[in-house]
Formats: structure tokens, sequence, C-alpha cells
């Protein structure tokens, strides 16, 4: 799924906003039960632990990708209408604005191949690509979780990294590990990907 900036503005100014998108992506993926920590009590309302995988995400300056997992059907509305009320409501009273700042409703559409699946993965991990930035090393988005640098129990990289023999490159030639599928495949995925790719100003 994915969704932009009303009238493509940033919807990311600073290292704060990023953080505070992943920490509601966070507390609504992780939450047990409302209540139960004084720290995240204001977000959990509604529990979504158990009914929802994030599998990838890339956050960029006036867009995001999150690539789900949903265990029954509304659990993705559910899990946006959460987060981005939220989102909203920090952001504009830090800027101090007024109104949407999404583009109306996120978009979504149903991943119903393995091909698919893999393919969108590395459209949204190449992402930082789009706009000159290293994905190698880019924090916002989970491609580090995939080569092991980093862990968060909130992500679920293994239903990926599944099918492939290893996550990180063991050697020059190694075609078979996640990381080489990204870097060095050759293969347009944005073309595979069709309607799914969004037009972004770069």
């Amino acid at each position: 799924m994915y969704n932009r900036g009303v009238e493509k503005r940033e919807i990311f100014v600073d290292e704060h906003d990023y953080n505070t998108f992943l920490f509601l992506l966070k507390t609504y993926l992780l939450l047990p039960s409302k209540g139960s920590d004084p720290k995240t009590a204001y977000y959990s309302k509604k529990n979504l632990n158990g009914q929802i995988e994030l599998l990838a995400y890339c956050l960029m300056p006036n867009h995001f990708h999150l690539l789900v997992r949903q265990k029954y059907r509304s659990a993705i509305s559910d899990l946006m209408r959460c987060v981005n009320v939220n989102y909203v409501a920090y952001f504009n009273n830090k800027y101090e604005r007024v109104g949407s700042l999404f583009q109306g409703k996120f978009k979504a559409v149903l991943v119903d191949s393995d091909s698919y699946l893999l393919h969108l993965s590395r459209y949204i991990h190449l992402n930082p690509a789009s706009r000159g930035k290293n994905f190698a090393d880019y924090n916002y988005s989970s491609y580090l979780d995939y080569l092991g640098k980093r862990q968060n129990s909130w992500l679920n990289p293994k239903f990926i990294l599944d099918y492939f023999k290893s996550a990180e490159r063991t050697k020059l030639r190694d075609y078979f590990s996640y990381q080489a599928f990204i870097e060095d495949y050759r293969v347009d995925s944005e073309g595979i990907l069709g309607d799914l790719v969004i037009e972004t100003d770069h």
C-alpha cells in the first residue's frame, strides 16, 4: 500500500517526523492490549497485534510504501486509520497547519504471486535511489533489517527472506541472496508492478 502528501507536499520534514510515523506503526503492530504500557496507552484503543504483519517499508519525504500481510479483511484499513489520524494530528500541531495531509485514502494492490511479492519488496527497497539517496544505508526503509544490520520486532523480513538462500551476499558471484536480488538484478521491477508504481516528484 502507499500514499503521498496532498498536492505532493512533504509529509516528513525532519528526522523526528520519520521516527514518529515509525513509532505509530510499531505501536499498533505490537500492542497486545490497551493500557498495558502508559507510554503507549493513548494510542492503544485499537488492538491489531497478530492481525497484520509488516513485511517491508520505505518512507520518503512526500510518500510512503508499506508491504503488509493481513489476517482479516479490514486490517489494513484499521492500521492506516489509526496511524494516519495520530500522525496528521502530530504533524498539524507541530507545523501549525490545519486540514488534510495525505492525498485521499491510501492505495492498495493485492499481491497474487510470489514473483510480484518479491519484485514489490525490491521496488520498495530501491525507492530511495529515485531521490539520489544511497538505498543500502537509508535509515527509513526496512532494507537494513533484511541485511541483519538492524532488528525490529514489529517487522517480519523472514517471510520474504525465506525465498532466498541467504540475506547478505556471501561472495562476489552470489546470485541467490536477497542482497544480490536487490542490488544486481537487472529486470525492471517497475514494469512488472505496473499500476502499483506511485508517481512522485523526484
